[in-house]
């Protein structure tokens, strides 16, 4: 039987969302992995920068940049001990100035993902994936990478029976 993890990451607080700055208690992209994990009954993983980006939306948004800039690795918490038992993995974001949060990068530069597949799903408001598949395939090159998902942070939360196609289309789960 196939093994799912569910690895994200995500930024509650002060976020755009619909034309605002809104405060979110949760993510949304936690909230979107959240709902792909109840559907797959994978194992769930916050991939968390060991630095505290701003509360502050305009400023986390200036660290993102120069961390892109930069080709920046930001070291994490904490890392998944062995990502050998699983098959596929769904690497979720939000997209960051066209890409994944350089957190991401650092957290798939540090496992072999040869023989897996990756899926990915991101949430945006407007920029959609951007270049973040492209950029998977490039920093796991012998993974299977998949469609992903991208989904407009405004609407994540009634976003249930649209995932559920996606994962019907794009995934398989047995």
């Amino acid at each position: 039987m196939q093994k799912n993890l569910i690895a994200y990451f995500s930024r509650k607080g002060n976020n755009y969302v619909g034309g605002s700055v809104v405060n979110l208690p949760v993510g949304n992209t936690e909230v979107m992995a959240k709902t792909i994990q109840s559907i797959t009954k994978g194992d769930l993983f916050e991939i968390q920068a060991a630095h505290s980006y701003s509360n502050d939306y305009q400023k986390c948004t200036e660290e993102a940049q120069r961390e892109l800039r930069e080709n920046a690795r930001p070291k994490l918490t904490d890392y998944i001990p062995d990502m050998d038992p699983y098959d596929t993995v769904f690497v979720g974001f939000p997209n960051w100035w066209g890409t994944m949060p350089m957190a991401v990068f650092t957290f798939l530069e540090e496992y072999d993902f040869a023989g897996k597949t990756i899926v990915p799903f991101c949430t945006h408001e407007g920029s959609g994936m951007g270049r973040s598949e492209r950029d998977i395939k490039e920093l796991c090159p012998r993974a299977t990478v998949l469609k992903g998902l991208a989904m407009h942070g405004t609407y994540v939360s009634e976003a249930t029976d649209k995932i559920i196609q996606w994962l019907d289309k794009e995934v398989d789960l047995k």
